[in-house]
């Protein structure tokens, strides 16, 4: 069974890799850089999905860059919302299912209680309104798709909040940090991994999921469970959103609602406390 998936060398594609390099039980993963497969060009789409006969396709390729895309529109519109297009169309004529990744932040975090999937996305900021039409485009041109919205995700790999983190507390004496955003850290591997069983277990559950870790956590608290575990001391100092102004504006509260993925495959799934520790001690072995 061909796997392709798309985005590799970000930090979910990376963690994908990473999880397969070991026998995968006739599962063929192919891994394709943003470099190598341009999923806003429908033409190199095509041309993939159809010569190679894919089972499924693992869209790892996104702008994630949720500050930037306020200014760089073209381009966050053409990765998240083209990009989507074209694989649900390309997918749409091979018979390949497609799995693709979404974001919290298509809500706009009012609600104050974990959003579940019917729940309304009212994006405020332009990348989770990419991000919300990119869903929107993979639901109107294809039947079989997995689409599995996560959260503040992070991971050994890539450009992340953890590995900021520790940077910073390296280089700082002092640090602040907004406590009024909250929602759920995710680990990548985590996420990859429930990929992996959706799969290996050949569901046709199709849908819309949310996924993230179990607890919540404002950006305060991930930092200082960060910094605790890596053993840095540092003065770490609460503050308020409207003390650290971005161009883009944040959910102040985006926790998911996971029971429909729970109860689907029957998951249990880690506490991101429990994940975080494991992800660090992969990041120091990794800069060993």
């Amino acid at each position: 069974m061909n796997i392709l998936v798309t985005g590799a060398s970000g930090q979910l594609g990376s963690t994908l890799r990473a999880l397969t390099i070991t026998n995968q039980e006739g599962l063929n993963f192919v891994y394709k850089s943003s470099a190598e497969l341009d999923i806003t060009d429908f033409e190199s789409v095509h041309q993939e999905l159809t010569l190679n006969d894919y089972a499924y396709c693992i869209n790892c390729a996104a702008f994630t860059n949720v500050d930037k895309a306020e200014s760089d529109t073209d381009l966050a519109r053409l990765v998240n919302i083209t990009g989507a297009r074209n694989l649900a169309l390309g997918c749409n004529e091979n018979q390949t299912i497609l799995i693709h990744i979404s974001t919290d932040f298509v809500f706009d975090g009012y609600l104050n209680e974990p959003y579940h999937e019917e729940a309304i996305a009212r994006p405020i900021g332009f990348y989770g309104d990419t991000k919300y039409k990119g869903e929107r485009a993979i639901i109107n041109n294809l039947q079989e798709y997995f689409i599995l919205r996560t959260s503040w995700l992070y991971s050994e790999f890539g450009n992340n909040f953890m590995k900021t983190m520790i940077r910073l507390g390296n280089e700082r004496d002092e640090l602040s940090v907004v406590y009024d955003q909250i929602g759920t850290p995710t680990y990548a591997k985590d996420l990859a991994t429930v990929i992996l069983y959706i799969i290996k277990a050949h569901s046709i559950d199709y849908g819309v999921y949310n996924y993230s870790n179990e607890g919540v956590a404002s950006w305060y608290d991930f930092a200082k469970a960060i910094f605790d575990g890596q053993g840095i001391e540092i003065d770490l100092k609460p503050i308020r959103s409207e003390e650290y102004p971005t161009p883009a504006e944040r959910p102040k509260f985006s926790v998911l609602d996971k029971a429909k993925i729970k109860d689907t495959f029957h998951l249990s799934i880690p506490h991101w406390k429990d994940s975080l520790a494991i992800a660090l001690k992969a990041y120091s072995k990794i800069e060993a």
